[in-house]
């Protein structure tokens, strides 16, 4: 029996892979919220506050991507096993990159993406 968010493994069209668990799909929606709400914070709320000196926008959405970054660290602890150290470290650091978590979505997807490449 396989234990609750160990890694599956595959082998589709002679090359190995791993499939995508729960917990990793979690951490995928979750940082894609988190980069959205990143931006949104860079590109409309920062201009607000120090251009237009509205800083109400800020205060939300700020909390906002406070209460969505946590969640990130902890989806992405969930999920540690299934994508290694390295992945995690990678994860962590493009999580303080504008759009950095778009492109690791694209790469885990890539990595454990059971479907063959054509």
């Amino acid at each position: 029996m396989r234990r609750c968010g160990a890694p599956v493994a595959s082998v589709v069209d002679g090359r190995y892979s791993r499939a995508m668990t729960t917990s990793l799909r979690r951490f995928l929606t979750i940082a894609f919220w988190e980069g959205i709400s990143y931006l949104v914070l860079l590109v409309v709320c920062m201009p607000l506050k120090y251009g237009a000196g509205v800083a109400w926008p800020v205060r939300v959405m700020g909390s906002a991507h406070g209460a969505l970054f946590v969640a990130y660290g902890l989806a992405l602890a969930a999920c540690l096993r299934q994508v290694g150290l390295r992945w995690a470290v990678v994860a962590m650091a493009a999580s303080f990159v504008p759009g950095g978590t778009f492109w690791l979505d694209a790469r885990l997807r890539r990595e454990f993406d059971t479907a063959p490449s054509r």
